[in-house]
């Protein structure tokens, strides 16, 4: 078990911030098309599109919503086509960021990830020199107040999950990439309640950040998070619940 209040759980606290804003519906629904359009209209068939429609819910995006972007995605509507663009880089202390873009404009987004990299305190990097660092995997996680330690740690060893991990008032449930669907289905079975799920990028080691620097990071991945192009923003930076409380006072 750890304490440590790592990025992954930060950034799902954020989430619900982002959902606020109204930002994260732009960035479900060019998913949503995406995955369509690589993928198929059928999420029986399709669990990338199965899983972006289950976040859409989650985020209380409206079901017209997610059957236009479906279609648009699909062809059946006229729509905008998106590539997917993902940037390597590093920040202070030389944390290794992952940014991860869709976008109609190559140029302009790739200018935009450079600016804020370079304004902020990072850099950006070559391709393939950060992208190692990290595993894709499947991450769901569950509110202390909902469901206790034993609980959850039964569910997540019978159904082959990877590991349960405390990060303050959640629980952080990995599993494998092919695993993933399978340990959601046996938490929905057994009604284990859970906040979100999602396939994610975990890095392999942490640098652990205080003080000047860890502000720097904080201030770093809000900005690359901001941009209009960028779907997700992942970092191997570990920042302890207490260095936290002292961030926010």
């Amino acid at each position: 078990m750890s304490g440590h209040s790592k990025w992954s759980s930060i950034k799902h606290k954020k989430g619900k911030e982002d959902a606020k804003r109204g930002r994260i519906f732009t960035r479900l629904i060019r998913e949503l098309s995406t995955a369509a359009r690589i993928g198929g209209p059928d999420p029986e068939m399709n669990p990338r599109l199965r899983g972006a429609i289950t976040t859409a819910k989650q985020s209380n995006m409206p079901g017209d919503n997610i059957t236009r972007a479906i279609a648009k995605g699909a062809g059946l509507e006229e729509g905008t086509t998106y590539d997917e663009i993902m940037f390597e880089g590093y920040g202070p202390a030389g944390v290794a960021i992952l940014v991860e873009t869709m976008t109609d404009n190559r140029n302009r987004t790739v200018a935009d990830v450079r600016h804020v990299l370079d304004k902020y305190g990072g850099k950006m990097a070559e391709t393939g020199s950060v992208s190692w660092m990290f595993e894709k995997k499947g991450v769901m996680y569950a509110d202390k107040a909902a469901v206790d330690e034993d609980r959850i740690t039964e569910a997540a060893l019978d159904s082959g999950a990877e590991d349960v991990k405390d990060e303050g008032d959640l629980w952080m449930v990995t599993t494998a990439l092919g695993d993933f669907e399978t340990v959601k289905a046996a938490f929905d079975a057994k009604g284990i309640p859970y906040t979100d799920a999602e396939l994610t990028m975990v890095p392999q080691t942490y640098i652990k950040l205080t003080g000047r620097e860890a502000e720097k990071m904080l201030r770093l991945i809000d900005m690359l998070e901001e941009l209009d192009d960028a779907q997700h923003v992942h970092a191997n930076f570990d920042i302890s619940a207490e260095e936290m409380e002292k961030l926010s006072a």
